[in-house]
């Protein structure tokens, strides 16, 4: 049973992907990371061993940390971010228990390499519709809450991939894009191993929105309309890309706990 400081693994994955998720932490050691070199959807990797030096940066914040299937690393660290000024809690289970009850987890080994700060740094086209900032969503909600993101000019993106060590998406002719029918999103949740039914139901709308398929969802269309008009609405990209997480935030927690809910009115209309 949870106490509390703990937390369940259904409870967790029910926070994952959301705005207000807290920082996931993996503290496995080196060896048992390079055993099974998969995180649970939004972690990041960091050592036990300095958590004096990294723990402030998460002050004022909750976190879940993990560690293999013992206590000691992930007890020890959860306390020390509390010294600090963390709602640290431990992961009931860790990651061993997660994995046990076949809950998502990111293949590291997909990831493109990340620059001297930890993060994921990826490259598109500017101007960004519906592809270009689901994406972003998809890797800041489920695979790296802190990687950057380049809008650069079409005929410029694989040049600044190579000389910035970005990864490029959405474009044509590399790993990170359409095949066939599949949008990059499709792609993304296919080959970071995270397909869930929210998810899978927000890759057909996005799909339906970014090849103008409106016939596979009757949500494509809206979804079409709301990233148009935030492209119209902002020149910066970066501005585009934080509006629209809160879009496809609302329109994950649709996909995953109201589909079924309807709306009319007057809502006291008398049954007949």
């Amino acid at each position: 049973m949870s106490s509390y400081t703990t937390i369940s693994s259904d409870k967790l994955a029910r926070l994952i992907g959301t705005a207000n998720a807290p920082a996931l932490i993996d503290v496995r050691t080196d060896e048992d990371f390079a055993a099974d070199p998969r995180l649970i959807p939004g972690s990041i990797k960091l050592s036990h061993s300095n958590v004096p030096d990294w723990g402030s940066e998460f002050a004022g914040r909750s976190a879940i940390v993990s560690c293999l299937r013992g206590e000691k690393l992930a007890q020890g660290t959860a306390a020390w971010l509390r010294q600090l000024g963390v709602q640290a809690e431990t992961l009931e289970g860790r990651f061993e228990g997660w994995k046990a009850a076949k809950l998502p987890l990111v293949d590291t080994r997909k990831l493109p390499p990340r620059d001297a700060k930890g993060r994921t740094v990826w490259v598109t086209r500017a101007r960004p519709k519906v592809d270009r900032i689901a994406c972003p969503w998809l890797i800041r909600r489920f695979v790296d809450p802190n990687a950057v993101f380049l809008f650069v000019a079409p005929s410029e993106v694989v040049a600044v991939g190579e000389r910035f060590n970005a990864a490029p998406f959405d474009i044509e002719n590399v790993f990170w894009s359409h095949r066939g029918e599949l949008c990059t999103f499709d792609v993304m949740i296919e080959e970071f191993g995270i397909a869930a039914p929210a998810l899978l139901r927000l890759a057909t709308l996005v799909r339906g929105a970014d090849t103008a398929r409106p016939d596979l969802a009757p949500e494509a269309p809206g979804l079409l309309a709301a990233s148009l008009g935030l492209s119209r609405m902002y020149d910066d990209d970066l501005e585009q890309l934080e509006a629209g997480m809160l879009l496809y935030d609302a329109f994950y927690r649709w996909c995953r706990d109201a589909t079924a809910e309807t709306h009319n009115w007057p809502t006291n209309k008398a049954k007949a």
